[in-house]
């Protein structure tokens, strides 16, 4: 039996055992029933093991059942990334020789020697070769650097003793610098050890550099720069005028009521806001409909909320755009109160009919055939909010954030306690409160 054909059998024992259906599995996993089908039937592999841990707590697996569904993952990954199609022995690492070791055998864990009347711990054969593997790219990483260092010197660019002060600027940005210090083009770069005004000398060659001709500036080499920011694989339409069941929300305005235009369908609110300098009352629903861009899948891992300003709520009148509607579907969502100290997107189930709606779980996978969608309800009863929200993604590329916002500008929701609620009278043809 291949590797792929075993790890397909351990998803449909579990799956079996649990008595769940497909589509009710793909719904926890947040993929579609065609694709969860070809898992279990061998036809093809998650990209992710993400996918397979999400699989494994789906079905009540025991931990002893997750690491065997995770190791047959971890074989027939490895058969699809060889593409061979016979198992052929994986040769060790030569820049670290590891001792011949039979696949049945397990070699202990390198640390502490066990307490007395304790068992080491040790580890499977595919363990140990992983180990080798990432150890062997820790020392030619090492030898990189020393190599660099070595052509480079100490003064291309790098901080020396008392130039700490400027060493930590642009910390935290999210941008990573490019690590050179700035360099005037009439400066001559020293030499450690030189006397002073002594004619620099070339590392690689070893010979002195001719001084510039008389009225010529001297030539500085032009510092490496950074490689720019990998952009998100990740198309995302941000929708933030979502009314409850379509009909069912509030804005705050400055004008009167005699001032204000009869309310809008749902499809028009943004229009309608922005001419009135209106602001959502009260609480704010956000839509994010997310596409992988490349051919591989994309895992989004978390969500955060930043709120980069609070403030009084303005004492506008408060317009409502129904008196009432109601639908038999609550979606599911992830919940956000902006008046805590640290706000956190927080999961809730939803309701269908009464059929209840599993909250929302982090990781989820999306690609440009598996279109994920989140929705985000924000409220407030304390302050005028400027918000926006933070996507974590990981891919085989890179990982990265994306951010979530209104077209490049915050979220803004403000409270509306205690102030005027006006809702439109159709047979009056006015605001009415």
């Amino acid at each position: 039996m291949s590797e792929a054909a075993d790890f397909a059998r351990l998803m449909r024992e579990l799956k079996d055992r649990a008595g769940l259906s497909y589509g009710v599995l793909a719904r926890r996993l947040h993929t579609s029933t065609s694709t969860l089908h070809r898992y279990c039937s061998g036809e093809a592999l998650p990209a992710q093991f993400a996918v397979v841990d999400r699989f494994a707590r789906a079905c009540g697996a025991s931990a002893a059942e997750a690491v065997d569904l995770h190791r047959a993952w971890l074989l027939a990954d490895a058969r699809r990334r060889a593409g061979a199609t016979a198992p052929t022995p994986e040769p060790a690492p030569e820049a670290v020789p590891v001792p011949a070791v039979a696949a049945e055998t397990t070699v202990p864990v390198v640390g502490p020697a066990p307490a007395a009347g304790t068992e080491p711990v040790v580890r499977p054969f595919w363990y140990r070769r992983r180990a080798a593997v990432v150890a062997a790219a820790g020392l030619a990483a090492g030898a990189v650097a020393v190599a660099l260092l070595a052509v480079t010197g100490p003064d291309r660019g790098t901080p020396q003793a008392g130039a700490g002060a400027g060493a930590g600027a642009g910390a935290g940005t999210g941008t990573r610098g490019s690590g050179w210090g700035s360099a005037s083009a009439e400066a001559t770069p020293s030499v450690p050890g030189a006397a002073p005004g002594a004619t620099p000398t070339d590392p690689a060659a070893g010979t002195a550099q001719p001084p510039a001709p008389s009225g010529e500036p001297a030539t500085v080499p032009a510092p490496a720069s950074a490689p720019p920011p990998m952009p998100a694989p990740l198309k995302a339409a941000v929708r933030s005028h979502v009314w409850a069941a379509g009909c069912d929300h509030a804005y705050l305005a400055e004008r009167g009521p005699g001032s204000v235009p009869p309310p809008p369908v749902q499809a028009d609110a943004p229009a309608w806001a922005t001419a009135q300098r209106a602001v959502h009352a009260g609480s704010q629903i956000v839509e994010v409909t997310l596409h992988g861009t490349g051919g591989g899948a994309v895992v989004l891992e978390g969500l955060e909320v930043r709120v980069g300003a609070r403030r009084t709520p303005p004492a506008w009148n408060v317009y409502q755009m129904s008196q009432g509607c109601g639908g038999g579907l609550t979606p599911a969502v992830f919940a956000v109160n902006l008046d805590a100290p640290r706000p956190l997107a927080r999961p809730v189930a939803g309701n269908d009919a009464g059929n209840r709606l599993p909250a929302p779980a982090f990781p989820m996978r999306v690609s440009a055939d598996e279109p994920v969608v989140l929705r985000v309800e924000a409220v407030t009863t304390g302050c005028d909010c400027d918000w926006s929200l933070d996507l974590r993604w990981t891919s085989p590329a890179g990982s990265g954030t994306r951010r979530v916002d209104d077209g490049g500008r915050p979220l803004r929701t403000s409270a509306a306690t205690g102030r005027p609620v006006y809702g439109y009278a159709l047979e009056q043809g006015r605001w009415a409160r």
